[in-house]
């Protein structure tokens, strides 16, 4: 067997998914600490799911960079002002990019084990709010020193053990892979069209959450109050999709001299927030409707930091080899847009059939919310094989560092 972590799942299902609207950087979600917009989800999918929040045994929620001096309690608060039960635990799960997969793996190991039934998972991500920060003067500022402030988000786009950046990854993927600044402008325009598309036959409003003004109560604790900012009443739609041909495209700038990715053609800043309900066969009968999904099976596995983008090839592989399936029997992959030319890479390496990948479009049109982007890629493609009737999707990331991680999903109702 390849090298990596896999394991299947027998009885693990996903009861139901919803997320807000991916909202543009410094767009109505730049004032919402990612607690709020975290709660606002937990609370709407134990509505639509119709689960008490009394039923829930565990709250896994997942948030990669600070959106406020409170990100230590990002799971326990989600879980408090959402209603569950004080005595019930909350867990914080990071794997960068890869993070709401993450949850959805670590929800289907503690229902597996028995030590939960029904798990609350939660991913929750504002590029907005990403600090300038200083880890260097905590004993104070010294006469002529160099100050230390920097933009967390920037700075976390280089990799210090390879000394490289994420755009610089994709770049050496173009490299071996033949592709061309016009092959990763068309994957683009490519995302761009399908998720104009998707948008205006209303098929995204299944899965998203309107968001306005709102205050969230807990007895016996303080009021935490969801914010939008400026004049805006109310986020209720995607806001980074809109026409963009190539030829628009092919106007841009390359980050680096000869190179294929400009910001046109690399995942949107957007922040959001994606939530779902993970449980049993029995919680299934008890919550009496169909499930959106049977959790399959999980993989994740390393790859050289150089080439992190090229992570969800190996981690599909895995996956397929331990689910003992073929990848012409999987009906739609949803796989991480990081960058055009990342993801141009892993189709390649795999032969996907594009018909098959992406089909609503992917983070170059929608954005990426780190914590939140895995969450918003499952339920996606579980709604997907609902729809057609198929039944197996895979949703999959890379992630920075170097790894790859992907989730085998089932349609019960196609099995």
């Amino acid at each position: 067997m390849s090298r990596g972590q896999s394991q299947t799942f027998d009885d693990v299902f996903i009861l139901d998914g919803v997320r807000t609207p991916m909202v543009d950087y410094m767009g109505a979600f730049a004032d919402a600490n990612p607690i709020d917009l975290g709660i606002k989800v937990a609370r709407e999918i134990l509505a639509r799911t119709g689960v008490p929040a009394e039923r829930i045994d565990s709250v896994i929620a997942g948030n990669m960079a600070p959106g406020g001096f409170d990100q230590f309690y990002v799971p326990r608060h989600i879980g408090l002002y959402a209603g569950v039960p004080v005595e019930v635990p909350a867990l914080m799960a990071q794997r960068i990019c890869g993070t709401g997969f993450e949850l959805f793996r670590q929800a289907g190991e503690q229902i597996g084990a028995g030590v939960a039934s029904h798990v609350l998972v939660v991913g929750t991500e504002s590029m907005t709010r990403n600090p300038i920060a200083a880890f260097d003067h905590r004993g104070g500022f010294r006469l002529g020193a160099p100050i230390g402030f920097k933009d967390y988000m920037w700075e976390a786009l280089t990799d210090p053990a390879a000394d490289i950046s994420m755009i610089r990854t994709a770049e050496n993927l173009a490299q071996r892979y033949g592709l061309t600044r016009e092959d990763v402008d068309a994957f683009a325009a490519r995302s761009f069209e399908r998720a104009v598309a998707a948008q205006a036959a209303g098929w995204f409003d299944g899965e998203i959450v309107p968001v306005a003004n709102e205050e969230f109560q807990r007895d016996g604790y303080q009021p935490r109050r969801l914010r939008l900012s400026g004049k805006a009443a109310v986020a209720d739609r995607d806001t980074h999709p809109r026409p963009t041909p190539p030829e628009v495209l092919a106007k841009l700038r390359t980050v680096f001299k000869d190179g294929v990715q400009t910001g046109g053609n690399s995942s949107a800043l957007t922040d959001a927030a994606a939530a779902a309900v993970v449980t049993n066969a029995a919680g299934v009968k008890a919550a009496g409707k169909a499930p959106l999904a049977r959790l399959a099976a999980a993989a994740v596995v390393g790859v050289p930091p150089e080439i992190m983008g090229i992570g969800p090839a190996p981690a599909i592989r895995l996956l397929l080899e331990r689910a003992g399936l073929a990848l012409g029997d999987i009906a739609r992959f949803e796989i991480n847009e990081a960058q055009g030319a990342q993801a141009l890479a892993v189709a390649r390496e795999l032969q996907l059939d594009q018909d098959r990948l992406n089909v609503h479009g992917g983070a170059i049109a929608l954005g990426h919310p780190l914590a939140a982007t895995g969450v918003r890629l499952t339920i996606t493609v579980a709604r997907q094989l609902r729809d057609i009737g198929a039944r197996w999707g895979i949703a999959s990331a890379c992630v920075g560092g170097g790894q790859g991680i992907a989730l085998l999903v089932e349609n019960p109702a196609a099995a």
